[in-house]
């Protein structure tokens, strides 16, 4: 039987429009956790610029491409993970986004990136983005409407993230309110057409999370709003909603909004 090796990976994402969080996955770093030669350490990059493009028509692709190229130089003289991230975390923090670094365990390195780049990097049509946006959109407006049925729409508020993350960090999460030492909160997360909101959210949530223990000393409960009916054997539905649930982000169908509503009336005696 072949030796499991564990692996680490991040991915690199071009933030498309900040006033929307749409993004694209541009990058794949994969390597494994030990120096020296014999370890694993590659990279994957998108091939096919066209859906950045068509999110963001004044996209550097030349620029991409230049960080494209001295990622893969530096992975051949960087002495091991934690040197990579740095570079990464300094050198391009300001045009793309880094995901949490995140692990797996396989027999095949080699099958084990290209599997991770299927997922990351799969083909759409460039009106994709823009229906899974208006997947968003219609379970943010049921959210709402539940809380409104249940009278405490007016005491839920949009959460920015900034105050617990870095100065200008667009995200929000779309409802939440505070009981005692609980931060309440909820986001809406379409997973029929495309999964990367959720791979996002796993991604960022560890850091918002761990910020929002340190400055408001309460602790976050995070659920995740998903479509209904969707297709839970789908692999990259499971995969998303693995990572989420990993990161102890509660998951439910927008079929259980009232539930939630009727919790909050209670919690904030409306």
């Amino acid at each position: 039987m072949a030796e499991l090796r564990k692996l680490e990976y991040v991915v690199l994402r071009y933030m498309a429009d900040a006033a929307t969080d749409e993004f694209v996955n541009v990058g794949l770093v994969v390597v494994e956790p030990r120096t020296g030669p014999e370890g694993f350490s590659q990279a994957r990059f998108q091939k096919d610029w066209k859906r950045l493009e068509c999110l963001d028509p004044d996209v550097d692709i030349e620029m991409l491409e230049a960080i494209e190229r001295e990622i893969h130089e530096q992975l051949k003289s960087l002495p091991g993970q934690a040197e990579l991230i740095k570079l990464l975390e300094t050198s391009y923090s300001g045009i793309i986004q880094l995901s949490e670094t995140r692990g797996c365990v396989t027999d095949d390195p080699a099958k084990e990136i290209e599997k991770l780049a299927s997922i990351y990097f799969r083909d759409r049509d460039a009106g994709a983005s823009k229906r899974a946006s208006i997947g968003v959109r219609l379970i943010r407006e049921k959210m709402k409407q539940a809380f409104e049925q249940s009278g405490v729409a007016k005491l839920l508020i949009r959460v920015p993230v900034s105050p617990y993350t870095k100065k200008g960090d667009p995200f929000e999460f779309d409802f939440g309110y505070r009981v005692n030492d609980e931060i309440k909160l909820f986001e809406a997360v379409s997973l029929k057409r495309d999964v990367d909101s959720g791979l996002m959210l796993a991604g960022r949530y560890p850091k918002i999370a761990e910020g929002m223990r340190r400055v408001a000393k309460a602790e976050p409960v995070l659920t995740a709003i998903v479509d209904d009916g969707l297709d839970y054997k789908r692999p990259d539905v499971q995969f998303a909603l693995s990572l989420m649930e990993e990161e102890r982000i509660r998951i439910a169908a927008v079929s259980q909004m009232a539930e939630f509503a009727e919790r909050a009336r209670v919690e904030l005696k409306a």
